[in-house]
């Protein structure tokens, strides 16, 4: 493994290590900011500590995870304002439980995520997020795809096998001009996100290449190549990306998009040794933000709020929604570009709990007005930075 990938991931991982609560034989990592307890965190913290060699946290944490499984055999998505069984949470954790199979098994729990991840698909390749979100998100059957994939190899499972080739089959067939949209379809959503997103396309990506660790589908390797492209040409030549071309209101400046990117370019460059420098580029980025934890968004600087109205415009225009919904883009947008600009140890979340009360808007999360350090930002950049020291080696 890369020296500076692995000096990264040490200190992110230290102080990940700092917020753990041991309990007797359970453990569980503390987010300094919300008062909430994410399953998907200690999935994502628990498989870099393995893939790092091992953690004396892994089996503490592994037995909180297990003691959260609900008896439909599926985990809840934690946010501030919602929580719900969810297959995207649950093949995350199924994720992780595999990673630890062999040093740490939980073959109950394993079994019990297996089943609810399959009982998820609704139609072929289409996994439903959960009963709040309906839509048809790629980067979610991507995910459960990915999971049933590697539940299929290791327990030589074909009804597993077949839905994660469905699951690659849905992602791949509605790519286009090499993106992957972030939904094809309404669902409960008030319209259509059929649009490009740069951290999206990180994701969808990650979790396809995944499943393909096990398919090997030439179909699916040349779409991953088209996905990549795409990626490498938002990026600009000092490794930030251009997200004038990402049209998702929410996911606008994450961090996180760094991580998912380097762990594509990196999976990328087994073929290809160009995409080796995009990746460079993605740790640099990472290397120069993540002082402790990541903080939640890509930081600015003063001088460049000004150009930055044109990028929100741009990001604001993309795909077909009437005149108020772009507007309402473009505002959060610009709300976003002065938020990262702007750093608090704490989350001020009051005025945007306002807007959502004065707007009539339903959102799952918070957008605080400043820029903060977010251990869901810093759990996606531990699992997909370890995840590329894995690719890397094989490259």
């Amino acid at each position: 493994m890369d020296g500076r990938l692995t000096s990264l991931l040490a200190r992110i991982t230290g102080e990940v290590r700092g917020l753990a609560v041991v309990d007797g034989e359970t453990a569980y990592i503390r987010d300094p900011v919300f008062p909430v307890v994410r399953n998907r965190v200690h999935a994502e913290v628990v498989k870099a500590m393995l893939r790092a060699g091992g953690d004396p946290l892994v089996e503490p944490i592994l037995n909180y995870v297990a003691e959260c499984q609900n008896p439909s055999g599926s985990w809840n998505e934690l946010h501030v304002n919602y929580s719900e069984p969810s297959a995207l949470i649950t093949s995350f954790i199924g994720d992780a439980l595999l990673e630890a199979a062999d040093r740490y098994p939980h073959e109950e729990a394993l079994t019990k995520a297996r089943d609810f991840v399959l009982a998820a698909e609704r139609r072929p390749g289409y996994f439903l997020k959960s009963s709040g979100y309906t839509a048809d998100h790629l980067n979610v059957d991507a995910s459960c795809g990915a999971f049933l994939a590697r539940y299929a190899e290791r327990y030589d499972d074909p009804e597993a096998r077949a839905a994660a080739e469905r699951a690659a089959e849905n992602v791949v067939s509605h790519q286009r001009d090499g993106f992957f949209p972030y939904a094809v379809d309404k669902g409960t959503y008030p319209y259509v996100f059929d649009i490009p997103c740069v951290h999206y396309q990180g994701v969808t990506i990650y979790y396809l290449a995944k499943i393909n660790d096990v398919l090997h589908d030439e179909r699916v390797e040349r779409s991953l190549a088209e996905g990549v492209d795409w990626l490498a040409a938002a990026q600009r030549p000092d490794g930030r990306f251009d997200w004038s071309r990402s049209g998702l209101s929410f996911a606008y400046y994450l961090s996180g998009a760094y991580a998912f990117a380097h762990a594509s370019f990196t999976y990328a460059s087994r073929y290809d040794d160009r995409y080796r420098e995009h990746a460079d580029l993605c740790l640099d980025r990472l290397d120069a933000s993540a002082e402790g934890l990541v903080p939640r968004w890509e930081p600015g600087g003063w001088p460049g709020l000004l150009p930055s109205v044109a990028t929100a415009a741009k990001t604001a225009a993309l795909g077909s929604y009437p005149p108020g919904h772009r507007a309402f883009r473009f505002g959060y947008g610009m709300y976003r570009e002065i938020a990262r600009r702007r750093y608090a140890e704490t989350a001020e979340t009051r005025s945007f709990e306002a807007l959502c009360r004065v707007l009539r808007i339903r959102s799952s999360t918070v957008e605080p007005s400043k820029n903060f350090p977010d251990l869901f930002m810093t759990s996606e950049v531990l699992d997909c930075l370890s995840q590329s020291g894995i690719w890397g080696n094989h490259a």
